[in-house]
């Protein structure tokens, strides 16, 4: 069970890291757009990214 979370977070910092090492400027842009976001907006964001993730690990586990 361990080993499967540090293998997820492992992935997970090496997805999180391709935008900026591929596409910095993009990367910073899109960083600047979203500092501008209310804070409803970016918990919307956040609430559907983690049900989307939700429903993957049902479809896929």
């Amino acid at each position: 069970m361990t080993s499967t979370l540090l293998l997820a977070f492992a992935l997970m910092l090496v997805l999180e890291g391709l935008m900026p090492f591929i596409a910095p400027a993009a990367w910073r842009e899109t960083f600047r757009r979203l500092v501008q976001l209310t804070d409803g907006q970016i918990r919307f964001i956040g609430l559907t990214s983690m049900l989307i993730g939700l429903v993957m690990l049902m479809i896929f586990s």
